[in-house]
């Protein structure tokens, strides 16, 4: 039975490899934070350790989908 992920567009990101605008999609699979365009596949990813560092810093808010 296959698990379905729910998958959230990031409204005004864009791919940093085809420089599209509103293609880029947040899901978590595994416990990993996944971002993928979906104009050209293009993937990044950070573990839940990752995200806490990076929201030490000046970040206003981490996104995360349950």
């Amino acid at each position: 039975m296959e698990t379905r992920r729910k998958k959230r567009f990031i409204a005004g990101a864009v791919c940093p490899r085809c420089n599209a605008m509103d293609t880029m999609m947040l899901y978590m699979e595994h416990g990993v934070e996944k971002v993928e365009c979906v104009g050209c596949g293009h993937t990044q990813s950070q573990t839940d350790d990752q995200v806490k560092q990076a929201s030490s810093g000046e970040v206003i808010g981490v996104f995360k989908p349950e």
